[in-house]
């Protein structure tokens, strides 16, 4: 069936759509109905079915003869490890630490926090929560403790997982005493902590509430999978919120097994078998879909990999996985893909290894610039497709669906709506407009499976954040247009729309013309506050590493770019050279930091910032430019 067809069927009868693809998951029970509409807008997705994820991630291949495939490698080149697990291996490891979770009275309903680095023990603690009914919440590894402990007050979980320490590069990084503050926080200190102790830093004397990993296994029996309601959730996962107050993204279990199975085929045009890459991390939404359950709901092979796309040992890394694994089908950040770029500008690392098996790259978590998707297509000769998603729908809004009907690329847009997600731009007033005019992208209710259903323990505040702005809509937060051949451009976060004089300019535009330079590797632009004009673009940019280039005659040109490409009120009032911009653990740009320094207003230096010294270099840089 066409995309034509297929989406329109998923807009028009969704009941029927969605029912076709949940027949790829083994149900213990069925549905009373697809969709229930009974209390809208807080709509239900396969009522009264039961089944449980981790029996679809692992059991059910084990029983169809898969079991001797590999379900998950880790390749961690900071530890110099590489291990297989294959379907039957990491059943079993999943089955005997769940039996260590119903040791210590964890059950059906019951939280458990997972503060973990990328290590095997990580996946097997999700899987394991899912097969008893447990609702894991995992929280990235380091995370600061004010924010662990935040998300441990809101979960209220049983029990907290964790491990001696995490590895940056060459850096080892005790968890221990992060734990230990956020649960003195948390008034939670004697709440059973099981550790993993790891070769890097050994757990020797560990505190009484903690319970060593292989102490706890060792008399564990395996414990079976319970059946849960497929609106039961699977997992709480933490986003920041702008009161501060973190918002629990609450996953069901039914709808998010069905969409992200039929992604893996209609999105990314994988097969059962076949080696999948997510090269991001369990602490993010894309390492809980797309490292740990889609592509074992689908029946493939999936690398966790401990290390950087840079530094671990150089710009080769990711090539070094591909040609190893025989990874199919790449799904990073671009800005990993800057890094590289940066580092190895002409591909010559690239081209000493053979990545003949990667047929397909697939971008996001930010807004992929076209000149990164140039520099991708040039060097690896394959389909790159830059996709759009948030944490609060757990997979894509819109791609181009490789499964269904390859569409021609348009750099910039992440291509057509996916089947599902029926995407509408709306002008401030609630008013849809014409196609190429800018406004707020939204998604017209119901969300498809797969989306979070509420916030933990406060549907008003999911109402709030994202449903009333706009009655019957899901407001994105982001801004865009939607193009006369249906193509979408996301081209900035609403609060990233600066207005110049009366202009509403979006700051994505901007960026795409700076980046169109050969020396620009990547860069960020803001609107800063201006007396006269209200705001005025402030751009950083930050230059290839064989960059040998005149910095004042460099700032005249991209000036003139943006004049002569946006328009004259577009004009920055500076372009700043730094070495590099500060950005979350997930690649995500920290542009409304960088807004309060330039603007000289109080900030607090973000939990999920990957290096807090950026933020003095940057406030150096703004310093030197008055």
């Amino acid at each position: 069936m066409s995309y034509k067809k297929q989406y329109q069927q998923s807009i028009n009868e969704p009941e029927v759509f969605w029912a076709k693809a949940a027949a790829g998951i083994s149900w213990n029970k069925p549905w009373d109905k697809v969709l229930d509409t009974a209390d809208t807008p807080f709509y239900q997705w396969f009522p009264g079915a039961e089944m449980n994820t981790c029996y679809n991630a692992l059991d059910r291949h084990c029983e169809a003869g898969r079991g001797g495939q590999d379900a998950l490698i880790y390749d961690s080149p900071v530890t110099d490890s590489v291990i297989h697990f294959s379907y039957d291996q990491l059943r079993d490891k999943v089955a005997v630490f769940a039996g260590v979770l119903r040791q210590q009275g964890v059950e059906k309903g019951d939280r458990v926090v997972i503060y973990m680095p990328m290590i095997p023990e990580a996946v097997i603690s999700m899987l394991a929560c899912a097969r008893i009914g447990a609702i894991h919440s995992v929280v990235f590894g380091g995370f600061a403790p004010k924010e662990l402990a935040a998300r441990i007050t809101d979960a209220d979980p049983k029990l907290v997982i964790s491990a001696s320490c995490g590895i940056e590069g060459t850096r080892v990084i005790p968890y221990l005493p992060l734990l230990s503050e956020a649960m003195q926080l948390a008034d939670a200190s004697s709440m059973t902590q099981i550790v993993v102790s790891r070769p890097q830093l050994p757990v020797t004397d560990p505190d009484p509430a903690v319970l060593l990993w292989d102490d706890a296994i060792a008399n564990a029996a395996p414990a079976d999978c319970v059946p849960v309601a497929a609106t039961d959730p699977l997992y709480i996962l933490y986003t920041s919120g702008t009161t501060g107050q973190p918002k629990g993204v609450v996953r069901p279990s039914g709808g998010h097994a069905v969409a992200l199975k039929w992604s893996m085929d209609h999105i990314y045009n994988v097969q059962p078998g076949d080696v999948y890459w997510a090269a991001s991390d369990i602490g993010w939404v894309v390492g809980h879909s797309y490292i740990v359950y889609a592509p074992l709901l689908h029946g493939c092979t999936s690398i966790l990999y401990e290390g950087k796309p840079v530094g671990t040992p150089d710009a080769s890394a990711f090539w070094r996985v591909i040609e190893q694994h025989k990874v199919n089908c790449l799904f990073t950040a671009p800005t990993a893909f800057r890094a590289i770029r940066r580092e190895d500008p002409q591909g010559k690392l690239l081209h000493q290894f053979d990545i003949s098996s990667l047929k397909s790259l697939f971008l996001a978590g930010e807004r992929c610039d076209p000149d990164t998707l140039y520099w991708a297509q040039e060097q690896l000769q394959i389909p790159v497709i830059d996709h759009w998603w948030q944490t609060e729908t757990g997979w894509a809004m819109a791609a181009n669906p490789m499964g269904i009907e390859s569409h021609t690329v348009k750099a910039g847009s992440p291509t057509v709506a996916v089947p599902g997600y029926d995407i509408r731009v709306l002008d401030d007033d609630g008013v849809e407009v014409a196609a190429g005019e800018s406004g707020n992208i939204v998604v017209k209710l119901p969300l498809p499976p797969g989306n979070l259903s509420t916030l933990w323990k406060n549907d008003e505040r999911y109402f709030e954040a994202y449903l009333s702005l706009y009655p019957g809509y899901y407001l994105t937060g982001d801004a865009g247009i939607i193009d006369d051949q249906g193509y979408i451009w996301v081209m900035s976060r609403i609060d990233d729309v600066i207005n110049v004089a009366g202009h509403r300019l979006a700051t994505g535009v901007l960026e795409e013309v700076l980046t169109g330079s050969d020396v620009v590797i990547e860069c960020a632009v803001l609107g800063v506050a201006d007396k006269l004009k209200g705001e005025v673009p402030l751009g950083f940019v930050v230059l290839s590493a064989e960059a040998d280039v005149d910095e004042v005659a460099l700032k005249q040109d991209l000036r003139q770019r943006i004049r002569q490409q946006v328009g004259a009120i577009a004009t920055p009032r500076d372009i700043l050279i730094v070495e590099r911009l500060p950005k979350t653990r997930s690649g995500k740009i920290l542009r409304g930091t960088m807004r309060k320094i330039a603007d000289g207003e109080e900030y607090t230096v973000p939990a999920t910032i990957e290096d807090p010294e950026v933020l003095n270099e940057i406030a150096a840089v703004l310093s030197r430019a008055g």
